[in-house]
Order: structure tokens, then C-alpha cells, then sequence
């Protein structure tokens, strides 16, 4: 086992659609209907995760 890295994902489901919000423990956000392509967003930080992309929908 590895120690904490108090990194914190976190990943909401909106209710009523199939749509997934996560957010980074960076401050970054995206959304997506895959719970996998979330969770590849989520690791591959900070690759995705750019300042100069647009707040929110990021994909």
C-alpha cells in the first residue's frame, strides 16, 4: 500500500442525465459520460489540466 498523498478526486453525477462532473485536486474541472475517461482525466494530472484551457467543460 502507498502512503496518502492528500490528493482529493472528486467525481458528482448529475442527477438525470448520464453526464459525470469531476474535479481535479488541482481546482480543474471536466465533464464526460464515461466514468473511464473521467478517471484517465483525472490520473494523467497535470496533462489536460491547463491554465489557458477554458473554466469548466474541459475535454
Amino acid at each position: 500500500m502507498t502512503a496518502p498523498t492528500g490528493e482529493v478526486y472528486r467525481i458528482d453525477w448529475l442527477p438525470g442525465t448520464d453526464t459525470l462532473h469531476g474535479t481535479c485536486h488541482c481546482g480543474r474541472e471536466h465533464t464526460a459520460q464515461d466514468p473511464v475517461e473521467m478517471w484517465e482525466w483525472m490520473l494523467a494530472h497535470p496533462r489536460g489540466h491547463c491554465v489557458d484551457e477554458s473554466r469548466g467543460n474541459s475535454s
